[in-house]
């Protein structure tokens, strides 16, 4: 489901802005037209868009025999979104004690999967094999989960003014995204151990030999978004994301940055491949 992840990878990346995702539109380029794959891929962008709330306006599709091989194909996409001024994350009170909100992702998130080949190429095991940790699906099946889409619930929270900021944890895990939402005299201070680390970045983390701070900026190991909220807020937050549908976890606050401290701080990590 490739047009799932295309579509919630930008839509995630609209919602932390304040946005509600309106429209979207894709590409689809190819080296040679196989109608069964594009048909896979745009059944894919519409699911996204379904989970999402917005329209597919259309795309493109490109046939370039010179530029892709056979079995290879590209794909793009654009969403576009709206929100009031006064909505706009993150909002200007953000301060020392916020807390911080995790919620579950529900896998790799497209995100890491340079590092993931090379693993499994140093493993020796391919996409079909069991999975190390779970000998009831492949290792391919579970790469290939698509990444979760938080559009409903976040809406629901962000109407009810009860998030200050959020971070989309994709590319560059927390040490590279979160950052992105604080000011300058923040650091969010992050405990590893108060959430349950998927089975998948266990073994990866095992099979790898990866550091702590590596994981932290590469995977979501198990949080696909962070939200600010504050303390006296963060038990109603937590029953709105949870009614909907979400994996909620306190998973740390924010204190005073002192001292030009690192903007994002893991502890405990050493969970993470145990």
């Amino acid at each position: 489901m490739t047009g799932v992840d295309l579509v919630a990878m930008n839509v995630n990346d609209v919602l932390v802005q304040g946005a509600e995702p309106l429209f979207f539109l894709d590409y689809y380029a190819c080296g040679k037209l196989k109608v069964d794959d594009a048909v896979a891929f745009v059944k894919g962008v519409a699911e996204g868009c379904k989970q999402a709330g917005c329209a597919l306006l259309g795309g493109e599709t490109a046939e370039m025999p010179s530029v892709y091989a056979v079995d290879d194909f590209d794909g793009a996409g654009a969403a576009v979104g709206a929100v009031n001024r006064n909505g706009m994350l993150p909002q200007s009170d953000i301060h020392e004690g916020d807390i911080l909100l995790g919620l579950s992702s529900s896998g790799c998130h497209s995100n890491g999967f340079s590092l993931i080949r090379k693993i499994l190429e140093y493993e020796g095991v391919s996409y079909h094999d069991p999975a190390p940790w779970d000998s009831t699906t492949t290792i391919g099946m579970v790469l290939l989960e698509p990444t979760r889409i938080y559009c409903k619930s976040f809406l629901s929270a962000h109407r009810q003014r009860l998030i200050k900021a959020a971070s989309h944890i994709t590319g560059g895990g927390f040490t590279e995204n979160i950052p992105r939402m604080l000011p300058p005299h923040l650091t969010a201070d992050i405990d590893a151990s108060s959430w349950k680390t998927p089975e998948v970045f266990k073994w990866l983390a095992k099979a790898g030999n990866i550091k702590a701070e590596e994981l932290a900026k590469t995977f979501n190991m198990g949080i696909g978004m962070v939200l600010v909220v504050a303390n006296e807020k963060k038990a109603i937050a937590t029953s709105v994301l949870s009614d909907l549908g979400e994996g909620v976890y306190e998973i740390g606050k924010l204190i005073r940055n002192e001292h030009n401290m690192a903007q994002c701080i893991v502890h405990g990590a050493d969970v993470w491949a145990s």
